[in-house]
């Protein structure tokens, strides 16, 4: 489960956040990769996933929490939105036998080598399918949740592990050797401290001083930021440092907005179609 859905460490109050929301112009989607913030991680020029593993992993101990399940299923969560943010898939057009979001398929747009791994061989994977899916079908099939023996190719292999890597040689993590009693196990702590620091506080400031109060008029790398981190169960790690009271009106902002219906908000903003369908197959999984 989710950080908002299992959230027991601090009493649940001041749920009265702001509610209201505001229609706004739709973004180009290729014009999402250089969003002008001056918070995010240009230097690094961070992927989604990087940036949900490097929000998950412990700083000095170099790995993620033995007890989350989810960040498997979300990294690959990521890699859907980041073709979509890129110009490389989109989801099928509304048609009267399929509305919703969780069943269009995907569709892609374009083939062109993205330059990261991960990316590519996603783009390759559904190239070659056979037939076109849906994004929670994606998931499933990316993260190897499948009861279909001739669709195991599709899994993606040591996603966390290929993540660091990078991350390494980008010069933010580095390579550890631990001993856990009966077996070696390789961990990437964090040795760039500052570029996880400024991305705590892009999330922080998203929720507390640049709150806007309509996912319409945040930047779509933030807001797909917020729904990858809510599915990965990593949204704790954001905000633990907060005192009590800006706490509160972070996890009750953050609430409100992942608590809407995708459906809605998707139909008001076409190039944020996939950040929405990946928030539904989560709510439903």
């Amino acid at each position: 489960m989710t950080t908002l859905t299992h959230r027991g460490r601090r009493a649940e109050a001041g749920r009265n956040s702001d509610k209201k929301a505001d229609s706004e112009e739709d973004a180009a989607v290729d014009g999402d990769l250089n969003d002008s913030d001056p918070n995010d991680s240009k230097d690094a020029h961070l992927t989604l996933m990087e940036e949900v593993l490097l929000l998950g992993l412990k700083d000095k101990e170099g790995y993620t929490s033995f007890w989350n399940d989810c960040i498997s299923s979300g990294l690959r969560g990521g890699i859907l939105i980041e073709l979509a943010l890129r110009g490389r898939i989109c989801l099928e057009p509304l048609s009267i036998r399929k509305k919703r979001l969780l069943e269009r398929k995907v569709l892609l747009k374009s083939d062109a080598p993205t330059g990261d791994v991960l990316l590519d061989e996603t783009l390759r994977h559904i190239k070659a399918a056979e037939s076109v899916e849906t994004v929670q079908t994606w998931i499933e099939l990316l993260t190897g949740e499948t009861w279909n023996p001739f669709k195991l190719q599709y899994q993606l292999r040591n996603v966390r592990e290929r993540i660091a890597k990078a991350l390494v040689e980008k010069g933010i993590l580095t390579t550890e050797k631990q001993n856990f009693l009966l077996f070696d196990m390789t961990t990437h702590p964090v040795s760039n401290a500052t570029e996880k620091q400024r991305l705590v506080k892009k999330l922080q400031e998203s929720m507390l001083e640049r709150w806007v109060n309509d996912p319409h008029r945040m930047d779509r790398r933030t807001l797909a930021l917020l729904v990858l981190a809510h599915s990965s169960d990593v949204l704790e790690n954001v905000f633990a440092s907060m005192a009590d009271d800006k706490y509160d009106v972070a996890m009750n902002r953050t609430k409100d907005l992942l608590d809407r219906d995708p459906e809605v908000e998707a139909a008001k903003a076409k190039g944020a179609e996939v950040i929405w369908a990946v928030l539904a197959a989560f709510n439903k999984s």
